[in-house]
């Protein structure tokens, strides 16, 4: 069996957005999420700035308060967005579809940081009979998956995805495999993390990752030869995988077609990544090749592009692999990250979102901050303005400490 995939909803609370279309406006536009922490003012924080979502409101969403306390923030944002990704694709609104024919693959990095950390200091302070009788369940990684799946009544195959920063572009690959081959008709899938905490600044800072720039709109800055290392960014993306022809059907908005999916690991640090890029870059040929990419078509690269000095070079090194270099060259690439900061396992759905859009509406996103070109990172990044093109392919990269690699290609839905 080998079916088609297509995305027919999908949901997104990130640093510039918390709908969709208000994401989407604000990407276009080179809106930056990145602001002053908030909330850690105890804290003698190196790191100062972050994507952060100051304002978001866990009662709005329709979801019950009772079921939203006893939540992390991570999951609340899951919850948040799915609810968005589910009501777009009314896919609940068929009464065909079998529960146990849809799935969740909703991954995070980190998990519960936040819940993780209190439940610790009241270990410290109070107690072991203080801790909370909630404290695994809303701690643990696959736990917004579950949640979906209780709130929605999916019953279908669950695959929460934990491949660091690939966690979201792993999740989407997998559920689509998942559905390519007949284990489910649709899958809501993406990732979630609420990790901005000092504990994790302190953890990144001290490891050299972060970006020690004050101005918080020239923080991220990816492919620029000036820049300095990631922010740290929250939030989630998730989106309705489902199979074609089940969408055409009932009738779905179809905002673009999943056609390939690459997986690969550098086996090679745990923090680096191989320096000759062949393994990123077969990821990504693994995906085109899956998905019949042929030289002469019009490419999109959604970059994982995290203003880090060895990422951004390395990525640049695996496209030319991948495209070679004279197609490289016509690509069009931006990254994401400059706008909305580094959201961990959520990046590659957050990322996802954006792909699929512009495919959808022909165009590309500019990457903020690039101001001054680097003789490493020579290809066309899409700087400080969006482009109106239409594309024949695109591709969303996603790399995460350990070595994992993840590409995730589409193609424009022409009915």
């Amino acid at each position: 069996m080998d079916r088609k995939v297509v995305i027919t909803g999908m949901g997104a609370i990130t640093p510039i957005g918390k709908t969709i279309e208000e994401y989407w406006n604000n990407l276009i536009s080179g809106v930056c999420g990145i602001k002053e922490i908030e909330g850690f003012e105890e804290f003698d924080l190196p790191v100062k700035i972050a994507g952060q979502i100051t304002d978001f409101d866990a009662n709005a969403y329709g979801i019950a308060p009772a079921v939203m306390r006893k939540c992390d923030r991570y999951t609340q944002y899951a919850l948040a967005a799915a609810e968005e990704a589910v009501k777009s694709s009314g896919i609940l609104e068929n009464e065909g579809i079998a529960p146990e024919r849809v799935g969740v693959y909703i991954g995070s990095g980190i998990g519960g940081m936040e819940t993780f950390v209190n439940e610790t200091q009241k270990l410290y302070n109070q107690g072991v009979n203080r801790v909370s009788p909630l404290f695994v369940p809303m701690m643990i990684g696959n736990i917004a998956s579950g949640q979906i799946a209780i709130r929605h009544g999916f019953q279908g195959p669950t695959l929460p995805v934990v491949t660091a920063c690939a966690t979201s572009t792993n999740a989407i690959g997998e559920a689509y495999r998942a559905i390519k081959h007949g284990y489910a008709d649709a899958i809501v899938a993406g990732g979630s993390e609420a990790a901005i905490h000092p504990l994790v600044i302190g953890g990144f800072n001290n490891c050299k990752a972060l970006s020690r720039t004050a101005d918080p709109k020239r923080a991220s800055r990816p492919f620029d030869a000036t820049r300095d290392g990631f922010v740290l960014g929250e939030g989630a993306g998730v989106l309705i995988l489902e199979e074609k022809e089940h969408a055409i059907a009932r009738g779905a908005h179809i905002y673009a077609e999943i056609c390939g999916y690459g997986n690969t690991c550098d086996a090679y640090h745990y923090t680096a990544p191989r320096p000759d890029a062949t393994t990123e870059a077969r990821a990504i040929s693994i995906a085109l090749e899956e998905a019949g990419y042929q030289d002469r078509e019009k490419i999109y690269i959604n970059a994982h592009g995290t203003s880090t000095p060895m990422n951004d070079k390395m990525e640049t090194a695996a496209i030319k692999l991948a495209l070679g270099e004279e197609s490289a060259k016509k690509a069009v690439v931006s990254s994401t990250k400059s706008m909305t900061g580094h959201l961990l396992g959520a990046a590659g759905a957050i990322e996802m979102i954006a792909t699929a859009l512009t495919m959808e509406r022909g165009i590309a996103h500019p990457t903020m901050g690039y101001t001054e070109s680097d003789p490493d990172c020579d290809l066309d990044y899409t700087p400080l303005v969006a482009r109106k093109e239409n594309f024949d392919i695109a591709i969303s990269n996603s790399f995460g400490f350990g070595g994992h690699n993840a590409c995730v290609a589409l193609r424009p839905y022409k009915g």
